[in-house]
């Protein structure tokens, strides 16, 4: 199982870690923290160094309820970012975490590798036509209305059997558009409540089944957070269960803001998992 990320193969088999750089004032964790190069490249570095095989930047806030930025804020604020760490980790694989046709192709034209979509697609009908024109990896999630409205929008008949459809659909629109590459994303925390996101992570394996590669971003997140009676700041020992619990369930990229403590424990699941098949 491997994608292919401007010319480099990642084999997705073994699982990955993808480190999330959130370069706007206010995500939920660590919003104005990397506002400025030297901390960008320093995080960059770090992340690297750890073990992260992609880097997942983030120019709009995508948290319950965060206000909406236009367009062209999100590219002043991710171009020079891109230009940024591509000058100095050519060999970097960066994903732009995007619901915007016209950020995605900027970005992708400097040399970004992967689309990261909160919407699928759906909220920019352009973006998969984007994304295919450059022939590069769409992480398509799961989510209903916006950041805006999501919170409301937590009402399901069958909640599995609706993210499978959903995805069953974008897998079908990706395939007519010749998309290679598609890594498919509940969306944990996205119109969905506390107790729904556990269901979802229970029933993780379900997805395997659409035969596409599997991101799993819990990363500190209000399912931890709220459930333990702490803070996203408090949330990494949670993050950790929880990341073991989505690679036993077939998970094969891991969201995180912490890259050496998911690197640890996907090399102690592959410890687990290599004695399984002894």
């Amino acid at each position: 199982m491997t994608i292919n990320c401007n010319g480099r193969l990642l084999d997705l088999t073994t699982p990955k870690v993808m480190g999330i750089l959130n370069i706007t004032p206010d995500s939920f964790y660590d919003g104005g923290r990397y506002n400025n190069p030297a901390s960008i490249v320093q995080q960059v570095e770090r992340m690297l160094k750890e073990g992260a095989s992609l880097i997942d930047i983030g120019a709009h806030s995508s948290k319950p309820g965060a206000k909406d930025v236009s367009e062209d804020v999100e590219l002043h604020r991710v171009l020079p970012v891109v230009n940024l760490i591509l000058n100095e980790f050519p060999h970097a694989v960066l994903s732009i975490d995007t619901f915007r046709s016209r950020v995605a192709k900027k970005c992708l034209q400097v040399g970004a590798a992967m689309i990261n979509d909160i919407s699928g697609g759906y909220l920019d009908h352009k973006m998969m036509a984007t994304v295919a024109e450059f022939q590069v990896p769409f992480i398509a999630m799961h989510m209903r209305g916006t950041p805006q409205t999501m919170k409301s929008m937590t009402t399901y008949d069958d909640m599995l059997k609706e993210v499978l459809f959903y995805f069953s659909e974008i897998i079908a629109k990706a395939r007519d558009l010749k998309i290679n590459d598609l890594i498919l994303d509940p969306g944990f925390g996205f119109a969905k409540t506390v107790e729904q996101n556990y269901r979802l992570l229970q029933h993780l394996d379900l997805f395997k089944n659409l035969e596409r590669p599997i991101l799993a971003g819990v990363s500190r997140k209000s399912m931890i957070y709220k459930t333990l009676g702490c803070t996203p700041e408090k949330a990494l020992n949670g993050t950790t269960a929880l990341h073991m619990a989505a690679l036993e369930r077939g998970a094969n990229i891991l969201r995180a803001h912490d890259v050496q403590e998911a690197m640890e424990c996907i090399r102690l699941f592959q410890a687990l998992e290599s004695v399984k098949m002894a």
